[in-house]
């Protein structure tokens, strides 16, 4: 028997090793949590660093420096006077243009353009894309406000302004999200576990896991490894804190569990890690390997979001093994109180009481279960699938750039001005590279395009008299312009027929501009639907069936995720248009919906399963089905409402892609957790007998048991 000296010297043992556990995370949150702030100046929210090199509007995008000797981005400046434009305007906006063009960061300012119906002008401003793009759109803008012509309303818009207000439309991802989240996640702990320290722990366990997933993320970007966004720096804090958040609870579960039958908390500490470890290990590499999967998107934004997430699961799953233990160690029995969960070792560990089985509430979902499985999967399955109804209304072919916004921007209402007074895309036109020996027969094919209403050579455009094209390595650049607005699903329509009738016309010709890109984001992620969903699918099956060391269980349990993504995506689209009436939604949605709610359904699973298996060797299928049902039914549903908690906080910022998946991820969660969780697959489990672990050993010895 051991010595009582000894117990002493390993209980002083690892406490200290718990002591020097939590004071490297505290060292990792020192240089981390400042670099949250700071990881902004790594942030690109240019939509044409999205795409691959192929694309053919950002080969076009290069191409374009060669004729205009350096990068830029389009502004336009509207100026309209209600009743029509007084004949001192012109020479009044002339002057304004001319100190537009002295600002730091602008390339050109071309105009005054006056309007066809002599309401209004314009000034097209090429602004440098090297230069801090908001800082120079904020320069123009303060520029007019000094020099205010009177009676003449101005505002800046065009590619350039939007984006400007579309990356400050992400101001609130540093301040305001993480505050959201990490209230709701609170909240929803201190009534989870009725304890006033232990969610503090579990706090800090996310926190020291958002701050190191940012280091490293951070250090990517800066190394020139990756692209970091305004939605992934959000996706980052929620995903850091929501998995740390869920795996901080199945491992306090087990820790409380433990506790029930050990004097000892350090040894119930040991007994819920080890219990936990494979369970969590499982999920953090299911959702780890499904976002790596966003590597094969054409999307260079979707290829980076996957190192981003891969980044905040790891570390969720990092602190959750290493500092939550040693707070845990280090608190003891105290962080429960007070609520504290006494010893009780006459009891048979992993046996049940009134706590793991649930209560009366999944004590009450397991007999129905149990009583009528065939029925409860039917009925729950048919019912899913008249919810996956609603994705034929699903309007997730993009959307115009001005509607990304969802607060008020002078960007937008300028646009508004400029489609009512001028051609809805001038200040934006497409942009064609052609062979100077066919410029003639592609501005005259260009012109005959519906939606086109001007096609010009650059250099060209002289009116009082004949003047040369501007020619480069044999090439010259025609500007269409649009009657449509460039953001519009009509512009990428024009694109897509001036792409058409002039490669007739030339196979070299190619075709680019802000309506293209549009049109190439949007083409990309409709490939990507195609290629990474069946990738993640695969993925998914290969680790289910090393985990449950089955076949039959991860065909079935990936089924019935797909199933709850397709119902959920029902729902979203009818609410998407019915409730909020959102003008459509982003191309990636969809993926990105499908990523997260598979990866963490499946998470979902994991942890009922892996608690089943122990349950069906102890007391045979079906009593282990709802054994593991009762014990992981309180835990599971609050993972579920902390991780729908943390997601649903995306939709403070006022962005429509990060709403949109906001919705979604939030009520899929809900819907995966309690329905398809605790019905759809406990009872499809039951009714499918022991061969849902075909071929493994558990499959014979549950069939003997039963």
């Amino acid at each position: 028997m051991e010595s009582a000296v000894h117990r002493r010297a390993r209980r002083a043992l690892a406490l200290a090793l718990a002591v020097l556990v939590f004071g490297a995370w505290m060292a990792i949150a020192a240089f981390g949590g400042p670099t949250f702030g700071t990881i902004s100046q790594v942030t690109d929210n240019d939509q044409a660093s999205y795409l691959p090199a192929s694309a053919e509007s950002t080969t076009v995008q290069a191409l374009e420096r060669s004729f205009f000797g350096a990068d830029s981005i389009p502004a336009t400046v509207v100026f309209v006077r209600a009743g029509g434009l007084r004949p001192t305007d012109p020479a009044a906006v002339a002057a304004v243009a001319g100190r537009l063009s002295s600002l730091n960061g602008i390339a050109t300012v071309q105009g005054p353009i006056p309007s066809k119906d002599a309401a209004a002008l314009q000034l097209v401003v090429a602004v440098d894309s090297s230069a801090d793009g908001a800082a120079v759109v904020e320069s123009l803008r303060s520029t007019l406000r000094s020099h205010d012509v009177p009676g003449l309303r101005s505002w800046v818009t065009g590619p350039a302004a939007l984006a400007a207000d579309f990356g400050a439309g992400f101001a609130g991802i540093d301040g305001v999200l993480l505050v959201v989240a990490l209230g709701a996640v609170f909240v929803i702990l201190l009534v989870v576990y009725r304890s006033l320290l232990l969610p503090v722990v579990v706090l800090l366990t996310s926190a020291f896991a958002l701050t190191g997933s940012i280091l490293v993320v951070y250090a990517m970007a800066k190394a020139g490894w990756i692209i970091v966004t305004g939605q992934s720096r959000g996706i980052l804090a929620i995903l850091a804190i929501g998995a740390a958040t869920d795996y901080s609870l199945l491992l306090v579960a087990r820790h409380r569990e433990a506790l029930l039958h050990e004097r000892s908390p350090l040894a119930a500490v040991r007994t819920a890690w080890l219990r936990a470890i494979e369970p969590i290990a499982a999920s953090a590499a299911t959702v780890i390997l499904a976002v790596l999967c966003l590597g094969f998107s054409d999307l260079n934004s979707n290829k980076s979001l996957g190192p981003v997430g891969a980044a905040a699961v790891a570390f969720a799953f990092l602190a959750t093994m290493s500092v939550l233990p040693a707070m845990l160690a280090l608190t003891g029995r105290v962080a429960f109180w007070p609520a504290v969960p006494r010893a009780r070792p006459e009891r048979e560990p992993g046996g049940r009481d009134g706590h793991e089985d649930g209560g009366r509430l999944w004590g009450a979902v397991g007999g129905l279960v149990g009583r009528r499985p065939r029925a409860v999967w039917v009925v729950t399955a048919v019912l899913l699938g008249a919810c996956a109804i609603g994705l034929v209304g699903l309007r997730a072919g993009g959307v115009p750039q001005t509607d990304l916004l969802l607060a008020p921007s002078q960007s937008v209402a300028g646009q508004k001005e400029l489609a009512k007074h001028f051609d809805a895309g001038s200040g934006s036109p497409a942009i064609v590279i052609a062979p100077v020996d066919r410029a003639d027969a592609v501005v005259s094919a260009a012109e005959r395009v519906p939606d086109v209403s001007s096609a010009v050579l650059l250099g060209a455009e002289r009116t009082d008299g004949p003047a040369a094209p501007r020619v480069v390595q044999g090439r010259v650049l025609v500007e269409a312009t649009l009657s449509v607005p460039a953001d519009s699903a009509a512009a990428q329509r024009a694109v897509a027929e001036l792409r058409e009738r002039l490669t007739r016309v030339d196979p070299s010709v190619l075709v680019g501009g802000t309506s293209a890109l549009d049109l190439d984001s949007n083409a990309a992620a409709q490939r990507d639907l195609r290629t990474v969903i069946p990738i993640v699918l695969a993925v998914i099956f290969v680790i289910l069936a090393l985990l449950l060391r089955a076949l039959v269980a991860p065909v079935l349990l990936i089924a019935s995720v797909a199933l709850s993504y397709a119902a959920c995506l029902g729902i979203a689209a009818i609410v998407f248009d019915v409730v909020f009436r959102f003008p459509g939604a982003d191309a990636s949605v969809p993926l990105f919906g499908f990523v997260f709610l598979v990866a963490l359904g499946v998470d979902y699973n994991i942890f009922l399963m892996t608690r089943v298996r122990e349950e069906v060797r102890r007391v045979g299928h079906a009593a282990g089905v709802v054994a593991g049902l009762g014990a992981t039914g309180g835990m599971i549903t609050s993972a579920g409402v902390v991780l729908a908690a943390t997601f649903a906080a995306l939709s403070t910022i006022p962005i429509l892609f990060l709403v949109q998946i906001a919705f979604i991820v939030a009520f899929g969660v809900l819907l995966d957790t309690v329905v398809v969780r605790s019905l759809l697959v406990p009872a499809l489990a039951i009714d499918t007998g022991s061969a849902f672990w075909w071929p493994s050993r558990l499959s014979r010895a549950a069939s003997r048991r039963t």
